[in-house]
């Protein structure tokens, strides 16, 4: 899925009577250190306006990007911000970290302001939240957990086993959640490794929906440290990021699935996404120059841990490239000089010999062609796997292709006859939830698998968005595949 443009909200112009600053106390010495501090303070105020203003301190380990929440009680209405990208929903708020400010160490702080409307009141806001923790209050040494069994309480080791997918004991299992958007733009962009918040609690949300799968879009040029990438988010830095939110999704007893999004080659042809060479779009394959590498060096840092499912590539397009649908079959699957793009392409089978290389015997996905929407020779030109454990991936929109009953039953229906279906992304462009009801009652009815594009707070009419806060609050859309996972295994 291509993803929504970033917004800047401009710098504030012209002065206001100052009335003295309103700050929120922070806590008492005496207490344990709160994990972060914010400071408010409205600094001056008018007739039906005022100019506020958050300091933010950072008490424990080091992040590369920060995101304050807080909600407005006195009916106040954000217009204006600065040193953060500023937004409102409802009556809360959120300032993200721009470029230049994402990296906060721990004991460092940052400042950023706004200007809102107000009338009546202006109460201040009394509860923060920096990147889903608490701020302004002491925190207490949380109980040791009882040892709970890693086989009862995490996600199962799945495997293909015919057209199911099947845990260790082999009973058979479902993919069905959402996708967790930003590894894939963020670092290329220079603004963080991820898009809001990645704590304990917003990948709670997610559990709370009874989700039990995350897709997490990757970048090849920030996991491989590429020198186009600002260190702060590449290499080891990257990596380890991606690392912890896998941990957490495990946490909380999900399967992660890491995922090839962007990757480096220039193409310029027919539905290009860019005219970059970096990995700062959808390209229509993978590039041997940089790809193998990569899926090699997921491979290692995850084989030990068979629980994490590896989804080779997000939405190939070698048919937009190439004059026939079988060159571009041929392309999807043995990959080199393939017609109309300009790079030399990594292809599916070299991307499992390249997995299967490192001796990782994970689950692996490949999705099809027609930004992953056409399985229709998925089966003709499947890669082979040494370790048998393979699955077709498919993503639908509701203004795809492929996207009613008659073209499933045709295309779908014998792949999934013989191989797992996952479906790595549905959704739809309305902002309501009619077209992805249609496709997860199908894929019910089919025993297959679906994850819901996306768990971020975008505006839903730039791409499909299921909240609207990392606390899980849904959008109309994201109402509908939140009700029915709960309905499914509530």
């Amino acid at each position: 899925m291509r993803h929504p443009p970033r917004s800047v909200l401009a710098a504030v112009a012209g002065a206001a009577a100052l009335i003295g600053s309103v700050t929120v106390p922070v806590v008492t010495a005496s207490a344990a250190a709160p994990a972060c501090s914010v400071e408010y303070s409205v600094t001056s105020q008018w007739g039906s306006g005022f100019q506020g203003a958050v300091k933010i301190t950072n008490n424990t380990a080091a992040m590369s990007s920060w995101s304050l929440g807080f909600d407005f009680a006195g009916g106040q209405e954000l217009t204006q911000g600065w040193n953060a990208r500023w937004s409102q929903s409802g009556t809360t708020v959120t300032a993200a970290s721009e470029s230049y400010n994402g990296s906060l160490a721990t004991g460092a702080s940052v400042s950023a302001g706004f200007i809102a409307s107000w009338s009546g009141s202006n109460t201040v806001p009394t509860s923060f939240k920096l990147n889903g923790t608490s701020c302004n209050t002491a925190v207490e040494p949380s109980p040791t957990p009882e040892p709970t069994d890693p086989a009862e309480s995490g996600p199962p080791v799945l495997r293909a086993s015919g057209n199911k997918l099947v845990d260790a004991g082999g009973a058979t299992r479902r993919l069905l959640g959402v996708n967790r958007s930003g590894g894939e733009f963020m670092c290329v962009q220079g603004r963080g490794v991820f898009d809001g918040p990645v704590d304990d609690a917003s990948v709670k949300a997610i559990a709370d929906w009874k989700a039990n799968t995350v897709r997490i879009p990757l970048n090849e040029e920030c996991w491989l440290g590429l020198s186009n990438i600002d260190p702060a988010y590449a290499g080891a830095n990257y990596i380890n990021a991606v690392k912890g939110l896998v941990a957490k999704v495990k946490a909380h007893g999900m399967t992660p699935v890491v995922e090839l999004h962007w990757t480096h080659g220039q193409y310029t042809g027919n539905s290009a996404g860019c005219s970059d060479v970096h990995a700062s779009c959808q390209k229509p394959m993978p590039d041997m120059q940089y790809t193998p590498s990569f899926w090699a060096s997921v491979a290692n840092t995850f084989k030990n841990d068979r629980t994490v499912v590896f989804d080779l590539f997000n939405e190939p397009y070698p048919d937009r490239a190439t004059s026939t649908t079988t060159q571009a079959w041929q392309c999807w699957r043995d990959g080199g000089s393939c017609p109309g793009i300009g790079y030399e392409v990594a292809g599916m089978q070299d991307l499992v010999d390249s997995v299967r290389g490192t001796g990782a015997t994970n689950l692996v996905l490949a999705g099809g062609i027609a930004y992953s929407n056409d399985l229709s020779q998925w089966l003709t030109y499947k890669p082979a796997d040494p370790a048998g454990n393979l699955a077709a991936a498919w993503h639908v929109y509701n203004f795809n292709t492929c996207a009613d009953e008659s073209c499933w039953n045709s295309t779908l229906a014998p792949v999934a006859a013989q191989v797992p279906l996952v479906a790595g992304e549905i959704g739809e462009n309305t902002c309501a939830h009619g077209f992805i009801d249609q496709v997860m009652k199908w894929f019910d009815s089919h025993g297959l698998s679906y994850l819901g594009w996306t768990w971020n707070t975008w505006d839903c009419s730039s791409g499909p968005s299921l909240i609207s806060g990392y606390d899980g609050t849904p959008t109309a859309f994201g109402t509908g595949l939140r009700d029915h996972l709960r309905a499914l295994n509530g």
